[in-house]
Formats: C-alpha cells, structure tokens, sequence
C-alpha cells in the first residue's frame, strides 16, 4: 500500500515521470556518442565547477539534515520501524525525496561524460547505477520513506561529499596536489554498499515490522553493486600495475 504521507509530493504520485525520465536517459546514454561523433568535445570547465561544488552542497545538506532528523526523532540504528516517531519521520521521508531528486540531478554526470566525449567513463556499472537508484528511490518514497531508509542515503550522502568535493577541486590546478582522498574513493563506497546491507539484514533479527520484502530487495541490489565495484576496482588496479610496469620498462 503506498504511504499516505507522501501524496502530492513531486514525481511521486505515479510513475510515469520517473520512468519516462529513465528512458529519455537511456535514450541520451545511446544516441549522445553517436551525435558527439564528429563534433568536437566541450569543455564545460565552469559548468562542471558550478555542477559538482551544487552537488556537493546539497548531499551536505541532505547528510546533516539525515543526522539531526534521525537523532532528534530518537531513530535506532538495529531497526526503526515506518510509524515510531511521528512529526520526525515526515521530516526523515522530506530529505529523502531530496535523495530521490538528487538522483535525477545526477543524470548530468553522464550527460557531462558525453559532451566532453569521455565515452570510456559510461560504463555498465555507471549506467545500470545512475538508472536504477532513480526508480529505487522513487519506490522507496511511495512505500517505506522513512524508519529503515535513512542509514543508506545517510552514508551515501557523506560518499557524495567525498566524490564531488574531489571533482570540484580537481578543476584546480592548485589544488591537485591536496585531494589525497582520491585513492579511497572506491574502496569507501565498497564499505557503504556492505555497512548498508549489515543495517538492512539486522531487521531481521531485531523485526520492528519493516516490510521484509523490501529488504531482502535492498540487500540484493547492494551486493549487485558490491560485485560490479569490486570489478571496477580489479580493473583500475590492473591498469594502474600495467602503467607502473611499461613505466618501469622504458
């Protein structure tokens, strides 16, 4: 049953924006290299600067504001049920349409990559990831926008400020040389994809009514982007060993 406390908000009546949205983006993700084939590729050096220190802002706002709700409202961390506190849940599922929305906002990411015709960033994982958390989350707010939810977006939102911090300040020639957090990146969203499914799996053994089919959803979409980032990051050490390697030879 959708939750009523959430009718009215944007998108989140039916589901056709949001998977029209998805499809336009899938479309973009097919036909942009295709058109940016024999153009030249944009700079975007401001707009990226303007895009990722916005991101950057509203993931610190969506991270503190997931704090102060969730202390305030008494949350528990072992499980939190969807009715326990009142005003606060409201106030929770509130920054959790921000996360939903933040989703949508980071299409950009891709539409970026396409542009500046970065074509070897778009990848499967950099698809399937950016597409499904738009409609997740879109089902997350009809149906338990509150009590368990919070933990996830709460550690993605601290991730987020890590990664488009760095992308900000990357666009500082000055600054390179400070951005040493580049290097953990990885390996930090690797530890919030199973820090997220321990959280979701100890509903089970402390129940506090938490639909279970949710998550056992949520536990297994984690560890599809478990897998699909430990992939990623078996790739990126091998080229950066091939690099050292050739380097040393020559």
């Amino acid at each position: 049953m959708v939750d009523p406390r959430v009718r009215g908000w944007l998108l989140l009546d039916s589901c056709t924006p949001t998977l029209v949205l998805t499809f336009i983006y899938l479309l973009i993700v097919y036909l942009g290299p295709k058109y940016m084939k024999n153009k030249m590729a944009y700079s975007l050096k401001n707009v990226l600067l303007l895009y990722n220190c916005s991101v950057t802002m509203l993931s610190f706002y969506m991270l503190v504001e997931l704090i102060s709700a969730t202390w305030s409202a008494g949350y528990k961390l072992k499980c939190q049920g969807l009715f326990e506190s009142g005003e606060g849940d409201i106030r929770v599922a509130k920054v959790l349409w921000w996360y939903y929305f933040s989703k949508l906002i980071e299409f950009l990411d891709t539409i970026f990559f396409i542009l500046r015709k970065k074509n070897n960033q778009i990848t499967f994982l950099h698809v399937y990831h950016h597409a499904s958390m738009f409609n997740i989350w879109w089902c997350v707010l009809n149906w338990i926008p509150s009590g368990q939810s919070f933990f996830g977006p709460t550690l993605n939102s601290f991730i987020h400020v890590l990664m488009y911090s760095y992308y900000s300040l990357s666009t500082i020639p000055s600054m390179q040389k400070y951005l040493w957090w580049k290097r953990y990146l990885t390996q930090a969203q690797l530890v919030q994809f199973i820090l997220t499914i321990t959280h979701t799996l100890s509903a089970l053994i402390f129940p506090c009514g938490f639909p279970l089919g949710c998550l056992f959803f949520q536990s297994s979409y984690m560890v599809t982007l478990v897998i699909l980032f430990i992939n990623f990051y078996m790739q990126v050490r091998k080229q950066v060993l091939f690099c050292m390697i050739t380097k040393n030879s020559n």
